[in-house]
């Protein structure tokens, strides 16, 4: 199973060189990277080598099949909870990407499950974060996927996670309803701040709207264990906001104490004094629980995956 990434060129793209199109739509590499790929005939137009002053065309198909390069370690220990003609139920353990992305291919969990000679698919219903350890649902082809979606939009699907979060968390069911906006006061791109309703300081039209009910399961002196339901699907919604609530998640190199951590990770500059103040090699959160219906059966289905061990060595830890 090779590397190989496609798209199709909309009559809005079509009209520029191959050149200009891969420099302005995939930035990761400058011209003269994309002139010597071409050349290596690496870079395909509907499945034949191009030059570099090659024209695109309407629904011209570009592909682009990178030279295999060596990926970081993983944790390829996953579980399969569950498994049919229809789907799969999978226990991910931290450390393992869900799909393929920057330097992860074949070791992220949807080479691994294809490499189960599956013909098509996986189709991620859902994914969690790499660092996220628990339940992964993925169905076996698009119908089935599209299936189980529309149960998620239109929340049918029940999950639970777990997750430990620095201080002393209050008893109680605590409910976050509010906003996900880009955060420009951030250093690191991709974070995200939540937004309470009332906050003046963003345009009530922007955003994504959140809502997650938390729980205290066990409190420590300086670390809580909190059971979270999430009741909309966003992505980073319980880290955020457990950010803006003052209760981040341990080990979170991006809505932890600290987010240049994160670019020291990238970087493998991580400090001794980082790595003590992260508590974890992992972010502590967990996708303990997820309820759903059969795309085909209509039988309701419940899974569950134990909340690691270290998680409740962390809040004892400092009693």
């Amino acid at each position: 199973m090779k590397r190989r990434s496609r798209v199709t060129i909309s009559p809005r793209e079509a009209g520029v060189r191959v050149t200009d199109f891969l420099v302005g739509r995939f930035s990761y590499l400058d011209r003269g990277a994309w002139m010597a790929e071409i050349a290596q005939a690496r870079v395909l137009v509907n499945g034949r080598p191009i030059s570099v002053d090659a024209v695109l065309q309407p629904r011209d198909l570009l592909e682009y099949l990178p030279k295999d390069v060596p990926e970081p370690r993983v944790n390829d220990a996953y579980e399969i909870l569950f498994e049919d003609e229809a789907l799969l139920v999978v226990d991910k353990p931290a450390n393992l990407p869900c799909h393929p992305g920057g330097r992860y291919f074949h070791h992220t969990l949807w080479a691994m499950i294809r490499s189960r000679s599956l013909s098509d698919g996986p189709f991620f219903v859902h994914r969690i974060d790499r660092e996220t350890s628990g339940i992964v649902v993925m169905a076996r082809n698009s119908r089935d996927a599209s299936v189980l979606g529309r149960q998620m939009a239109s929340g049918q699907v029940r999950k639970r996670y777990a997750t430990v979060v620095e201080g002393r968390f209050p008893e109680g069911p605590v409910t976050a309803d509010g906003r996900l906006v880009p955060d420009p006061t951030s250093v690191v791109r991709k974070k995200l701040r939540f937004i309470p309703p009332g906050a003046v300081s963003e345009p009530l039209s922007e955003g994504r709207h959140c809502r997650t009910r938390f729980d205290l399961v066990r409190r420590g002196s300086l670390m809580s264990l909190v059971s979270v339901i999430p009741a909309t699907g966003r992505r980073h919604q319980i880290r955020a906001t457990l950010l803006a609530l003052g209760y981040p998640v341990v080990g979170d190199k991006i809505y932890g104490t600290d987010e240049t951590v994160f670019l020291r990770f990238i970087e493998d500059r991580l400090t001794e004094s980082d790595r003590i103040r992260l508590r974890l090699d992992r972010q502590a959160l967990h996708a303990a629980e997820i309820a759903f219906r059969h795309p085909r059966s209509g039988r309701h289905l419940h899974f569950e995956a134990p909340v690691p061990a270290s998680f409740h060595t962390l809040v004892d830890a400092f009693d």
